[in-house]
């Protein structure tokens, strides 16, 4: 396993959309082990393949609940229902937050990492992420979507 780079604020990449995973063979179980471990080195509830430089439709989540990360393969929201209004940020805009309109609820179908077809109803935050992440693999980003006045610059605290 090993921590791959984040591609930051104006790299193209994050502007293209991913491609769907064809196969899951060793190459993309070892994608999926190096983007859970990127994602806990900076702390984040999510990451998509594109942020890591490879564009394929891959996501990761853990919402550090004890249900240990979800691996999303070619996801893909079949419904959403209701608003919310949500401060978000992403590892690719550090230290950057704003708000942002997201669904409620979404209901989201992919591909676990053993090649199994599974679905989730998902309510408020993982909601929030799935939404985002899917964003990510078609190529939009957070900053497209914030509810203008709403961005805010955090200082990184000193190491």
């Amino acid at each position: 396993m090993a921590i791959r780079n984040l591609r930051l604020e104006g790299d193209e990449i994050l502007k293209k959309k991913s491609r769907e995973v064809e196969v899951i063979d060793e190459k993309i179980q070892m994608l999926i082990d190096d983007m859970i471990e990127t994602m806990h080195k900076y702390n984040g509830v999510g990451l998509a393949g594109v942020q890591v430089g490879i564009l394929k439709r891959v996501i990761v989540i853990d919402l550090y609940d004890d249900k240990g990360p979800i691996v999303m393969i070619n996801p893909v929201i079949q419904k959403t229902k209701g608003e919310q209004e949500v401060e978000e940020g992403c590892l690719s805009f550090p230290n950057q937050f704003a708000k942002v309109v997201r669904p409620a609820e979404v209901v989201a179908e992919y591909t676990d990492r053993e090649g199994k077809r599974k679905r989730v109803k998902a309510k408020e935050l993982l909601a929030q992420v799935i939404s985002h992440e899917v964003d990510h693999l078609n190529g939009e980003v957070f900053m497209d979507k914030i509810i203008p006045g709403t961005l805010e610059y955090v200082e990184p605290e000193e190491k």
